[in-house]
């Protein structure tokens, strides 16, 4: 049965990068039928954090991603890290290191000078007890090495095909520090050797550890897992994708109001194309097209114009009462949410939300949309109010535009535009020079849903108390 994990460190927040391995590991396990295991790996201890370790699990359940184990917390493994690496030098597979980090790093210098690998100079050093003692009484504290074996290590990852590496290029390396604790060539192959893990699917910065996990592998006398390694995302400045380009959390992408499925068919579509089509895909879809295979050797850019367009299609195509949901948190924290929008304003509400959503981006943007259909309290574009409400002659057309929306039978969508096409022709003019100032003034900006349902929704009142508003919105442009 294949068994994959997402393992990320509580050393900060999920970030998409993290968060796009742990959705193809999913994927992978979902589409083969198989086991997907969360593991912390948090033996960084003056790093990690709680706090983190709940973050990143609650921006799994955000998007979806439910593991069948875990987590297993590696803090809680320690002994049996440092039996193992007893186990190596019991059977000659890894030797105790005395060397001071400034020794080592001397060495280091000396090997790269003369075009060669460093081999700690004590591989060789057995020290009897009393020997082990003065040498802690020097200040030196033990630490485990791996010793390299002659010859190869060879693999084939399944993105990037068979790889080769000389065994005489690679250091004897730490697997148990001086003062203990594990690193994580170690930590990370006797845990997957614990949970069974038969792929391993991960960024390719880890191409350059994989030679060491596999040599491990075997010393064990495991058959290393089969590797895939997604080539990382890239900013659109074409260089690793980091904080400067904007990126924080997953969490945040949810706080600014996108949706857990345009998220997941964001990131699955970098490095996967589910279709010919580029479109939103269920999840149930994407686990039935998923394939290791179809994955790009290509860094994907990070897009985020295409993330907005995913989350606004998805926002566009929604029911008005799932997106009344969504949606409620952002109005409370704008101060515009009142309980009789779930009440006796309840239909009006859910029919503001189908006008609105066919512009929103993100689910804050049509909290932020819905401002001037739930308070009077908006700003003015400056720019809008130069361009549409400074023409000669406005102020006398609006007044007879009101008188014509007061003496309406019903304030209805067909005889509101009725009613300014009528006007427009009696005043020989365009009934865009019409339509345009209405808009700025009801709204705030030149730019709405079709303003005869904007004026609708808004209500007779507001649209005349609105239209009464141009003197104070010039004096106050001026």
């Amino acid at each position: 049965m294949v068994r994959v994990r997402f393992a990320p460190s509580p050393t900060g927040h999920l970030h998409v990068g993290a968060a796009r391995t742990a959705l193809f590991n999913w994927l992978f396990a979902r589409r083969q039928g198989g086991v997907f295991i969360l593991r912390i790996e948090d033996t960084d201890f003056a790093r990690s954090s709680e706090e983190m370790s709940l973050g990143i699990m609650e921006g799994m359940r955000w998007l979806g991603l439910d593991w069948d184990e875990g987590p297993i917390f590696q803090s809680g493994r320690l002994e049996i890290y440092r039996e193992k690496a007893e186990e190596l030098v019991a059977g000659g597979l890894a030797y105790s290191c005395y060397c001071l980090p400034e020794e080592i790093e001397k060495r280091r210098d000396d090997s790269i000078a003369q075009g060669k690998t460093l081999h700690c100079g004590c591989r060789h050093l057995h020290p009897d007890e009393e020997g082990r003692l003065q040498l802690e009484r020097e200040g030196r504290k033990q630490g485990i090495r791996f010793l390299v074996p002659a010859g190869k290590t060879q693999y084939t990852d399944q993105i990037h095909g068979p790889i080769t590496v000389e065994n005489s290029q690679v250091e004897d390396f730490v697997l148990l520090r001086g003062d203990g604790f594990p690193t994580y060539h170690l930590s990370v192959v006797v845990d997957d050797i614990a949970s069974g893990i038969t792929h391993i699917i991960r960024g390719d910065d880890h191409i350059s550890n994989t030679p060491k996990q596999v040599m491990l592998y075997r010393a064990f006398g495991a058959e290393p897992p089969s590797f895939a390694h997604l080539a990382l995302i890239l900013g659109p400045d074409r260089k690793k994708l980091s904080k400067r380009h904007g990126v924080t959390s997953l969490l945040n992408f949810r706080d600014q109001g996108y949706l857990p499925t345009a998220m997941f068919n964001f990131l699955a579509q970098m490095s996967w194309k589910p279709g010919e089509e580029e479109r939103l895909y269920t999840v149930d879809e994407m686990v039935r097209l998923f394939s290791l295979d179809k994955l790009s050797k290509g860094s994907p850019i990070f897009d985020l114009n295409k993330l907005d367009w995913l989350n606004g299609r998805l926002i566009s195509g929604m029911f008005a009462t799932d997106l009344a949901r969504e949606v409620k948190a952002g109005l409370q924290c704008r101060g515009l949410w009142s309980g009789d929008l779930e009440h006796s304003r309840r239909d009006w509400f859910l029919r503001l939300l189908d006008l609105l959503k066919e512009r929103g981006r993100t689910v804050q943007d049509v909290a932020e949309r819905a401002r001037p259909f739930l308070s009077d309290d908006f700003v003015y574009d400056a720019s809008s109010v130069a361009k549409h409400l400074m023409a000669d002659g406005l102020e006398a057309l609006l007044a007879k535009m009101r008188e014509d929306f007061a003496g309406l039978a019903e304030f209805k969508a067909p005889l509101i535009e009725a009613a300014i096409r009528e006007r427009a022709e009696k005043e020989g003019m365009k009934a865009a020079r019409l339509i345009h100032p209405l808009r700025v003034l009801v709204t705030g900006a030149a730019v709405s849903p079709g303003i005869f349902d904007v004026l609708e929704i808004i209500g007779r009142e507001r649209t005349l108390e609105r239209l009464g508003r141009i003197h104070r919105i010039l004096g106050m442009n001026s």
